[in-house]
């Protein structure tokens, strides 16, 4: 839900970093992969209950995973790189699955509580992952591509990328309140994982020329 105002605020801020760390050994696969281990050494953080740390190593991986696409853009528009955008896509993509569920085993690890809770946001997670990740597919194949600038066909929703970094920063803020928050996290994205499977299932319903995403 909130992508779209994020994507909007922080484009210039981000564009201006990709510039600044541009450099021909800086390609946007190793900003990628070193999103993804400052994710997982926040997961494992985390899991020790190192919540300071465990804070700063996430809020750092997520600015790695939201400096990959502006770098990528900058160096197809001068030329440099006109071929990695599909690979560094599913990289992206893959490496964020990696960190959003290892991050969730991780505090469940550490706040010491039932794990109940992040086995539940796991679920949602997955049954999300599979929504969207097979109607970007089907679409792409079908000529009903949602084109948002991003490698994939997203389907928006109540629990977006930007509402995951928030609450899953929120759980190493206060993680006494860790498990009471994951529940009412997973409700949430339960309810957007069943609207997107609707939302999927009415676009690739429709004929091709009218599948604009306006439904979504």
């Amino acid at each position: 839900m909130l992508d779209a105002p994020a994507r909007n605020l922080l484009a210039a801020p981000l564009d201006a970093v990709a510039a600044r760390i541009d450099r021909r050994w800086v390609t946007p696969d190793r900003v990628t992969m070193a999103g993804l281990v400052l994710g997982l050494a926040a997961a494992g953080a985390a899991a020790l209950s190192w919540w300071g740390v465990a804070l700063a190593l996430w809020l750092i991986s997520r600015l790695a995973d939201g400096l990959d696409g502006p770098l990528a853009r900058r160096r197809r528009a001068s030329g440099l790189d006109t071929t990695s955008g599909d690979a560094g896509g599913f990289l992206d993509i893959t490496a964020d699955f990696a960190v959003y569920g290892a991050f969730v085993l991780g505090v469940g690890i550490g706040w010491g509580g039932s794990m109940l809770p992040f086995l539940t946001v796991l679920l949602a997670y997955y049954i999300n992952g599979t929504a969207f990740l097979a109607f970007s597919s089907i679409a792409e194949r079908s000529g009903r591509r949602l084109d948002d600038g991003r490698s994939l066909s997203f389907l928006g929703g109540l629990a977006e990328g930007t509402e995951t970094i928030i609450v899953h920063s929120v759980w190493v803020l206060a993680p006494a309140a860790a498990g009471p928050v994951a529940w009412v996290w997973a409700g949430l994205v339960l309810l957007s994982g069943g609207h997107r499977m609707v939302v999927g299932y009415r676009i690739l319903r429709a004929p091709a020329a009218r599948a604009t995403g306006s439904e979504v």
